[in-house]
């Protein structure tokens, strides 16, 4: 993915370099061709490529809290003791 972009990159140089060597060509138009034909796109593009790798850095982050706040939450009762002895219903004897 990234020798793709590197390659483009340089591709895209070449060209602002041809146009600014041009007797017709400028410095801005230079400019202009390496930003509209080579930062602009690539960004976008490594933007979209990562998408899968973010999302799963993300879902491993959420995972990770999920586990800790697991591991750190205290027992059901509050108490972390064993329970005692039941409470018997109003109106029956033990």
């Amino acid at each position: 993915m990234y020798l793709i972009a590197i390659a483009w990159i340089y591709v895209v140089l070449m060209m602002a370099v041809a146009e600014a060597m041009s007797p017709q060509g400028t410095v801005l138009g230079a400019f202009f061709t390496l930003l509209l034909y080579g930062a602009l796109p690539v960004t976008l593009l490594m933007y979209i490529l990562a998408t899968p790798h973010r999302r799963r850095a993300r879902q491993a982050l959420e995972a990770a809290e999920d586990a800790a706040r697991a591991a750190s939450a205290p027992a059901p009762d509050g108490g972390g003791e064993a329970a005692g002895a039941a409470v018997t219903p109003v109106g029956e004897k033990p």
